[in-house]
Parts: structure tokens; sequence; C-alpha cells
């Protein structure tokens, strides 16, 4: 057995010991997504995890991740393996910005994609994913307009392919997706002329513009497994290529551009959860005062 193995082994033994279940996100490293019970987007992961008996939750993933954990999993110790592992964008917004900007627009409702902190979702009147984002704000009242925050990429996305036109923002982003040039994608799609083009959402327009679809990360998955197409060009986070290869071991998938890595979904090894199932830390936990307001947000999506 390598080390590897060994390594993953120790793990599942460990989860079992602690009651735990393992939750990778698709932009995890392979070896960590390949031990996990359950990989996917983030807030699918939450949702799982809390119709699970498990007692601890070890979330590879960034930091709020582990918090939207936490909010929907309250009776649940949420453990983030590497206490540093941020999201640019996420802290693109805090919740004292947010509470000025909605004094500048008091009649607006605040759409607010799940990745941002619980405190900024506890200033939100609705959260999204990038799946759902569209269905969200063409929801919403039409006499109210909409203010979305943290990803100006994805509510260009929602104005551009909603019933709504009423859309401001936030100007943060993700600095993965936001350095994908129309002009890189043009030179893959010329290097692979037969393959189906998908971006996903938080990518610039000039982008969005040149895809054939348009999805999140586990639904480029589901996509490419229903897809009777052989050849993807893949524009997003390249750790999404492992689930991608894992589900249709028959078809081929590009990265638009394999510099599209992002530092703090790579920092999880499993020697980190090994620490974090022997340690239980460093735990997440969102204060109640906090959780109470943001899970408002997040089950008014729900409910859609």
């Amino acid at each position: 057995m390598n080390q590897v193995k060994k390594l993953q082994s120790e793990i599942r033994r460990l989860l079992k010991k602690r009651n735990a279940i393992l939750l990778a996100h698709n932009y995890q490293r392979p070896e960590v997504q390949d031990v996990a019970d359950l990989c996917g987007d983030s807030l699918e992961l939450s949702i799982k995890a809390s119709k699970t008996d498990a007692d601890v939750i070890i979330f590879c993933g960034v930091h709020f991740m582990a918090e939207t954990a936490s909010i929907l999993c309250p009776d649940k110790k949420v453990i983030l393996p590497v206490k540093n592992a941020g999201c640019a964008m996420a802290d693109m917004i805090n919740a004292k910005q947010l509470s000025e900007k909605k004094k500048e627009m008091p009649s607006a409702v605040v759409v607010s994609y799940v990745n941002t902190t619980a405190e900024v979702k506890a200033e939100s009147d609705i959260c999204c994913t990038s799946a759902n984002v569209l269905r969200v704000v063409d929801s919403i009242d039409p006499s109210q307009p909409i203010f979305m925050t943290p990803d100006r990429n994805l509510a260009r996305y929602a104005k551009e392919y909603s019933k709504r036109k009423d859309i401001s923002w936030w100007d943060g982003y993700c600095p993965i997706h936001d350095s994908l040039t129309v002009e890189q994608v043009k030179k893959v799609k010329e290097e692979h002329p037969d393959a189906l083009f998908i971006a996903h959402p938080e990518c610039r327009m000039g982008v969005l513009r040149l895809a054939d679809e348009i999805k999140s990360t586990s639904g480029m998955i589901r996509y490419a497994r229903e897809s009777k197409h052989k050849k993807f060009i893949i524009a997003t986070e390249i750790g999404i290529l492992h689930p991608l290869k894992k589900a249709c071991p028959d078809k081929e998938f590009i990265p638009a551009d394999p510099d599209m890595i992002c530092p703090d979904m790579k920092k999880t090894g499993l020697l980190d959860i090994i620490r974090a199932l022997e340690t239980l830390e460093p735990e997440v936990r969102v204060p109640d005062h906090i959780r109470k307001r943001a899970i408002t947000a997040v089950e008014r999506m729900l409910s859609l």
C-alpha cells in the first residue's frame, strides 16, 4: 500500500471513530476528493450533511463553506482542516460595508451569493447559488430593485439571462474565474473545434457569451454525464477535471486555462485531515445571533 492509500485508510478509520462525515468541494485535490464521503458544490454538501446522523463535519473547502455548514448544522461540530483556507471573493465585502450600502438603497432586495461570509448572509434578504441564481432573481417582486453581492460577474450573468434588468451589484469577483480572457477562450476553441465549451457563471460576460452551456460545478458534471458529446472545454478551477474524468472516463476534458488554480482550495492535504480528526480543530462555529439571521436568507432560497 502506497503512502496516499495508507493516509486515506487512516482517515476512514478516524471518521468512523469520530462518527464524522468528510465533505470535499469539487475543486479540492484529487486524493482529498477520493477519500471523501461526499463531493460537490458547497451548499449541496452542507444540505446533505445536515440530513446525516454524523456528530462531526470535516469540510475540505474554504472558510465560508464551513460557516454555511455551521449555519445549516448547528447541532454538529464543523471542522475546517486548514484554518487560513479562505476565499478572496467572499473577503471583498463585509457586513458593515453591506449595511452601509443598504442605507443607500432602502428599497432594494439584497441577493447574496452563498460564497459570502455568515455575517454578510445575515445582512441579506435571500441567498443564491451559481445553479439557481436565475430562479432566485426571477422570484423577487418586480417592483423592488435587486442588489447582488459579492460577485459582479454572477450579477451580470443574472441580468443578461433572467427576466430582471434592474440589477446592480457590489464590485467583487473571483480572481480565478475573472482572470479568464476572451482571447484565451478563442485560442482553446480554435485548437479544439469539436469540443463543447462549458463555463462557470463566475466568468466574465465576454467569456459566457462564447459558452455552449453555463453551469455550476456539479451542473458541469451532470451535463457531461448526460451529454452524447465526447469532448469538452471547461472554464472553471481545474480541480473539477478530476470528478469529471471519474464520472465520464470515456470523454475528454480540456481546461480553458490550465492556470485556473485556486491556491486556497489546494491548501488541504491528507495529513491536515488526519490532524483535524485527531484534535477536532480548528472548529468553525457561527454565533447564534448571526446564524439565526443568516439561515433566514438561506431558507428563503431553499423554499424556491
